[in-house]
């Protein structure tokens, strides 16, 4: 299972947010792009970063993220308000290694599905899960589509993942259930990446055991230092299994 260390960035600061609100975040006093350094060098293989301004349609973040994209040492997987063809492009063409879509997954599936098809293995679909409903604009707006017909709607696109959030687990700051996640996990034959559910270490571990979970992003739990990452790394690794000795 691959852990992806998340910085969210909103006005050049890594920040988190509360209830998803844009306007109640909570500020992490440190360097963005040491912090992504940090990560490579804890071991990690992958980072995520979502752009806050992106969501609001902004881009004053822009230049810190090129930077953190040619300093982190990973692949960065990046989201944050990506609404068109050439926002996602543009970025895979200034070295992000993946690209979240969620609202433009739903607006315009076939421009999600030519992406993919265009740059395979590059492109994340966002499924953000609220009281049972799917969610677009930042978890703001409800979708009258199901989440699984939405999964299903890209069965077939070469995607490199899909991104699953439990929004009621995310804002209620208490123990994610799993159930959401990992039914949804069973209903698509594409790797499952999990947000919103991990507050420790407890946590990583039960992940690992659900059935196509290929990952997990760790945010506030890292920036609060409530979960070491060389620790859930360590853990995050295959073990290997006992194997039987013939004569």
């Amino acid at each position: 299972m691959i852990i992806y260390p998340t910085l969210e960035l909103m006005d050049g600061k890594c920040v988190s947010l509360t209830r998803g609100r844009l306007d109640e975040p909570v500020l992490w006093h440190v360097d963005p792009v040491e912090t992504a350094r940090g990560f490579a060098r804890a071991g990690a293989e992958w980072m995520h970063l979502t752009d806050m301004e992106g969501l609001k349609g902004g881009d004053a973040n822009n230049a810190l993220i090129e930077e953190i994209i040619r300093a982190a040492g990973i692949p960065v997987q990046l989201g944050g308000g990506f609404r068109t063809r050439d926002s996602v492009t543009g970025w895979i063409d200034r070295g992000a290694g993946r690209i979240v879509v969620g609202t433009l997954a739903v607006q315009d599936p076939d421009c999600v599905r030519e992406l993919a098809k265009y740059h395979p293995d590059q492109i994340v679909v966002a499924v953000d899960v609220f009281q049972g409903q799917l969610m677009t604009h930042g978890w703001q707006s409800p979708c009258a589509i199901s989440a699984e017909d939405f999964i299903a709607a890209f069965d077939n696109a070469p995607l490199a993942a899909i991104l699953i959030t439990d929004i009621d687990a995310d804002i209620e700051d208490s123990d994610g259930s799993l159930g959401v996640i990992s039914g949804l996990a069973s209903r698509t034959r594409h790797p499952v990446i999990a947000r919103g559910t991990v507050r420790s270490v407890d946590d990583v571990a039960r992940l690992k055991y659900i059935p196509n979970i290929s990952g997990t992003l760790i945010g506030r739990a890292l920036m609060a230092r409530d979960i070491d990452l060389g620790e859930v790394l360590a853990l995050a690794r295959p073990t290997a299994e006992p194997t039987a000795e013939f004569l």
